[in-house]
């Protein structure tokens, strides 16, 4: 064969044989410097060991989407495309267009039935190149499994940030979002969550939002600590907003709990504040006998409130008279309040604001080996009240002084890891039947320690009495991220498999340069047409040159 033709087939032939090789082999490499085309290891544990089909219908789609929810959408597909490459057709999805009824009737109903299954709408006003476009868009998916459904929310940010950063902190979740609703419907077997109830006077239903947010991925128990030897058999206890004093029996098993591997999250107030009268009450010390046990672990829970002079909730009140008609506006009222200081964790990684009430602070004390975590923290404008401290409505009339908030940034919810040391070393005496079990140090363990009860308690309806969503806010009709931190709270505490690592994920947001993009938006569209095409002909001509050179 004449060599002209022969290397042309060959390495056409070769071609044709890697297309029919790299066919049986599927594989992708992530160049990319923030591996935004990646999944966590726990992911694909979880992808490799389903046993049916998990359906994913996205209505995350459009024909006129804005830029950033375009990201958003590709964001999703790419990762149940990397989904679908560890499960196979173990899943499946579709994007589904909501508006895509022409009909307008039609179009409405379908609306309505997504509304009617929790997905609610997002109302996008855009303004590109002098046009503006409104689009409704649900940012939502539904998960099937085994007859089941689950909505999970796609677009989720911190409140207060711009449209093009909450949009990058919800691609930075899509895995999280996704594969946590995976786990849900196919987990087999459920976590077991202890709540200490008994120490609270509040009644359950002021926590209906935290334990029907518990009971959806976990087994929980109210228990009954006068009957219960020990707390063996559960992975995590919640102590929520104890206004009675702990005995020493429960403070005993607590503390071989934690010892033992277990799990605490505990919410408690520094001071009680039982009703706010007339001319303002005094907020006293809450002494719930965990104060030495909170030490030995390596935290002291101060007696104060603290105020914030930046970042706090609403509350209605009376301002003066409009006419004959009281004048109720809204005003900030510094003990309530909202944290955005959040610190270096999984736990609180993009995470809305944080709704407290009369919250403490938290300081740390020595105890070997175990890391401490700030969590929550005020802006440095903060406040101070030691007990006894006079709490009044009166205080939302006064404008913040900056000379009175300079306390700094102050600590209210501290991550506690490492193995922890028994309280009771050396205090129990021989002859104590406990002596037979007790363990002074044993294996490692994580508590975190929340200065403010309210954090999980939920508000009620005024017309109904029905409870409200944890962390929803009746005057700014705003859902904060108390409920989000609870669950990534317990999820971190017991994440054997490292799902809660897949939140690690970090994007960086290149933004362009608006000021550029509209001064220069004719020359770099220009550019971009013809340089390609200029490059092409100037290929063309060499080779053209080279093959006259050679053959003439």
């Amino acid at each position: 064969m004449n060599k002209k033709y022969s290397y042309p087939l060959i390495f056409f032939i070769a071609i044709v044989l890697i297309n029919i090789v790299a066919s049986f082999f599927q594989f992708r490499i992530d160049l990319t410097e923030d591996k935004r085309y990646s999944i966590t290891d726990a992911s694909k544990n979880l992808l490799n060991n389903l046993d049916e089909e998990i359906f994913v219908r996205v209505y995350l789609e459009g024909d006129d989407f804005p830029a950033g929810f375009k990201r958003l959408q590709k964001a999703v597909e790419t990762t149940l495309e990397q989904f679908k490459d560890h499960a196979g057709t173990k899943i499946n999805y579709q994007f589904i267009n909501p508006s895509a009824e022409a009909d307008n009737k039609k179009r409405e109903a379908f609306y309505v039935g997504l509304v009617e299954k929790g997905l609610e709408p997002t109302n996008v006003i855009d303004n590109q190149n002098g046009r503006r476009s409104e689009n409704i868009i649900f940012p939502w998916a539904i998960v099937s499994y085994q007859g089941k459904e689950l909505p999970v929310l796609l677009l989720k940010g911190r409140q207060g940030l711009g449209a093009e950063e909450k949009l990058n902190q919800s691609i930075e979740n899509v895995e999280y979002e996704l594969s946590t609703a995976f786990r849900k419907l196919t987990n087999k077997e459920r976590k077991s969550i202890g709540l200490l109830t008994e120490f609270t006077k509040l009644p359950p239903v002021r926590f209906a939002g935290l334990i029907n947010s518990l009971q959806e991925f976990y087994d929980v128990f109210m228990l009954d600590t006068k009957k219960s030897p020990n707390f063996d058999g559960l992975d995590a206890l919640i102590l929520p907003k104890p206004d009675l004093q702990i005995d020493d029996s429960t403070k005993y098993k607590i503390d071989q709990f934690v010892v033992n591997g277990g799990k605490v999250l505990f919410f408690v107030d520094g001071l009680k504040i039982e009703e706010i009268g007339q001319e303002g009450s005094y907020a006293q010390p809450y002494k719930s006998n965990l104060e030495d046990l909170f030490f030995s672990y390596g935290l002291r829970l101060n007696y104060n409130i603290v105020k914030d002079g930046v970042s706090c909730a609403m509350i209605p009140l009376n301002v003066g008279t409009n006419g004959d008609k009281p004048n109720i506006q809204l005003t900030p009222y510094r003990y309530f309040p909202l944290i955005n200081n959040f610190g270096k964790s999984l736990i609180t990684k993009n995470l809305d604001l944080i709704y407290l009430r009369f919250a403490s602070t938290l300081d740390t004390v020595r105890a070997d080996g175990i890391i401490k975590t700030p969590l929550l923290s005020t802006t440095a404008y903060t406040k101070i009240l030691n007990a006894p401290a006079l709490v009044t409505y009166n205080e939302a009339r006064k404008e913040t002084e900056q000379a009175e908030y300079k306390a700094g940034v102050q600590h209210v919810a501290y991550l506690l890891e490492g193995q922890f040391q028994s309280l009771y070393k050396n205090r129990l005496f021989s002859g104590d039947a406990r002596l037979a079990t007790f363990k002074d140090k044993n294996k490692k363990s994580k508590i975190i320690l929340v200065a403010d009860g309210d954090l999980i308690v939920n508000e009620l309806a005024p017309k109904t009495g029905q409870p409200l969503p944890l962390g929803f806010d009746k005057y700014s009709q705003h859902t904060f991220g108390n409920q989000d931190f609870v669950m990534q709270s317990l999820d971190y505490l017991l994440d054997d498999d490292g799902a809660i690592l897949s939140r690690a994920k970090e994007l960086k947001l290149r933004l362009l340069d608006k000021v550029r993009v509209r001064e220069e938006y004719l020359f770099w569209q220009v550019l971009n047409l013809a340089l390609p095409i200029f490059l092409i002909l100037i290929v063309g001509l060499l080779w053209h040159f080279n093959r006259k050179r050679k053959y003439s």
